[in-house]
């Protein structure tokens, strides 16, 4: 599946729900997250694919079902809009799959968790993501969309600052806060 998505940095989580709301979006998800990001000792599938392995631990905090999926990510473009080509599936065991991860060669390089809670309007997927503070301190909203236009229909929708919208991936933006592992 391709996805094309962009993060808006300094927000207010509160005001961007009371918007949405406004708006009439649809609420969708209230869930807890956690992420394992995996790649080789000598991190190939970042260097070479601009990519990750993620196993997720989602548990909906509306009725605490969990899910957990595995996914691999690669990065086509960041030019205006991040794309990726994403792959995933559901998984019965996280802890299981970590181990058939360790055997393939590859090493858990990150651990975070964090509080999304997502709409949907108009075909415009909206995320509010706060994470753990290890992970990045300050909460963001992602926008995915089907075709890029949206992202600035998005944007319009929710008086967004420009300037604040980034196709950066949560990897570069703890990178440049310092927070790398």
């Amino acid at each position: 599946m391709k996805e094309i998505e962009v993060k808006v940095l300094n927000i207010d989580p509160e005001e961007i729900e009371r918007k949405l709301a406004e708006l009439g979006a649809k609420k969708i998800k209230n869930e807890h997250q956690v992420n394992l990001i995996f790649d080789t000792p000598g991190y190939r599938l970042h260097n070479d694919y601009r990519g990750y392995a993620r196993i997720r631990i989602k548990r909906n905090l509306d009725d605490d079902a969990e899910k957990i999926l595995l996914t691999v990510k690669k990065n086509v473009s960041s030019d205006g809009a991040r794309q990726n080509i994403e792959h995933e599936v559901e998984i019965d065991s996280s802890e299981e799959m970590e181990k058939i991860l360790g055997d393939l060669g590859y090493e858990l390089k990150h651990r975070g968790e964090k509080h999304r809670i997502s709409y949907s309007y108009d075909d415009i997927l909206f995320e509010i993501d706060t994470w753990d503070k290890y992970t990045y301190p300050e909460p963001y909203l992602e926008l995915e969309v089907k075709v890029e236009k949206d992202i600035e229909r998005a944007a319009e929708l929710l008086e967004l600052n420009r300037e604040n919208i980034t196709s950066k991936s949560i990897q570069q933006l703890r990178r440049e806060a310092g927070l790398e592992d």
